[in-house]
């Protein structure tokens, strides 16, 4: 079982926090490397039991999903941090779903590595214009929340999908994709 590095406390948002997500439009701001490194490189705390199932968590996947599929980012995932919020929720496209749907995760941590790493190449939306070849597992043990509820799920994913969970829950721990990167290059 991977153990995070994060914070496992739970605690509700702060102020300036519930301002962020109640300030902002649909389209949230993109904290980028190295304006932005302190939120990027701090890892995230749990949303508390309170929080799980409260509007505001609602509102804060709405608007993280809302601004990774904006044309301007064209992103297959994000992560809180990336739009200023320590917290542990992301947003993933899931390849591996019929339809392709971007879903929002609360508080998810990845509970097992299975099969072997595959080197492919990654991006972020935090580090515009580069790209890396890093090393991840094919396949994951995932358990979260979903938005609006409060009873953990656990679930088996693979392929890109399970990439793509990898990338994300490091944002929540303060990695970035250049931390694992074997290679780094401009983005074409």
């Amino acid at each position: 079982m991977l153990a995070a590095a994060s914070s496992c406390c739970q605690r509700a948002f702060t102020t300036a926090e519930r301002e962020l997500i109640a300030g902002s439009d649909s389209l949230m701001y993109v904290t980028t490397m190295p304006a932005d490194s302190a939120v990027l490189r701090t890892p995230c705390a749990e949303l508390s039991s309170a929080e799980l199932a409260s509007p505001l968590a609602v509102t804060l996947v709405d608007k993280m999903l809302h601004t990774v599929q904006d044309p301007s980012q064209n992103g297959v995932g994000i992560a809180a941090p990336q739009v200023g919020i320590s917290r542990r929720v992301i947003c993933v496209q899931r390849f591996d779903k019929e339809g392709e749907p971007f879903e929002g995760y609360l508080n998810p941590r990845i509970d097992s590595l299975i099969g072997p790493e595959v080197i492919g190449p990654e991006g972020c939306l935090s580090i515009p214009g580069l790209r890396g070849m890093v090393p991840r597992s094919s396949e994951i043990v995932l358990t979260y929340v979903r938005p609006g509820t409060i009873d953990p799920v656990t679930e088996r994913i693979s392929g890109f999908t399970a990439v793509i969970f990898q990338h994300e829950c490091d944002h929540l721990d303060g990695i970035l994709y250049t931390d694992r990167a074997i290679q780094i290059f401009e983005k074409n």
